[in-house]
């Protein structure tokens, strides 16, 4: 019995430490506050984490499956154009719920620039777990995977663009009125299979 309580309470800190970093950032964690905003103590949270950089590195994951679960839904739907599933994805992505998982993503992402060693894991999974989403629909409709990859790298670049933007100043309406123009040149017939 104590090792699953162990197991529920390790768990739930988790989330709490995933909550705390969403809204405190990443770069400067430190475990004092940290563990005063959980309520918890230092000693407890590296008894169940071992090293502060673990325990943000569980944390950003546990971050990151929030976020995947929200794109998750879109798997299910047929867009009949590259359009059709970029007005999906930006109807979540535009959202003030959504903001804080992207400023987080991109403060790790700048430090793992800096660090590629210590972040090869985040930076492979950064754009690997991404283009894979996006690329899909693509395959499956017949265009070659080279040029899926590179429609789906394309619709990357784009988003992070607008959210870095968007983290940054704010501005949803020219934003918004900036991914309409940018997904409308999008709207190509290259989601129908290729036959030649």
């Amino acid at each position: 019995m104590a090792r699953t309580a162990d197991k529920a309470h390790r768990a739930k800190l988790l989330e709490e430490i995933a909550d705390y970093m969403l809204g405190h950032g990443y770069a400067d964690l430190s475990l004092r506050p940290l563990a005063k905003a959980v309520r918890s103590s230092p000693r407890v949270l590296l008894y169940y984490f071992k090293s502060k950089e673990n325990l943000a590195a569980l944390a950003l994951g546990i971050a990151r499956e929030r976020q995947r679960a929200q794109f998750e839904k879109l798997r299910e739907r047929d867009c009949e154009t590259c359009a059709s599933l970029c007005r999906e994805i930006w109807t979540i992505m535009r959202t003030p719920a959504a903001r804080p998982h992207f400023r987080l993503f991109f403060e790790v992402y700048g430090l793992a620039l800096q660090d590629r060693r210590r972040y090869a894991g985040f930076l492979r999974s950064a754009v690997g777990d991404w283009l894979h989403f996006i690329e899909g629909p693509y395959v499956r409709a017949g265009t070659p995977r080279p040029e899926a990859r590179a429609l789906a790298t394309v619709i990357i670049g784009g988003f992070r663009g607008f959210m870095l933007d968007l983290c940054g100043s704010g501005d949803l309406k020219r934003i918004d009125r900036a991914v309409e123009l940018w997904i409308s040149a999008l709207d190509t017939p290259t989601f129908q299979p290729n036959n030649t």
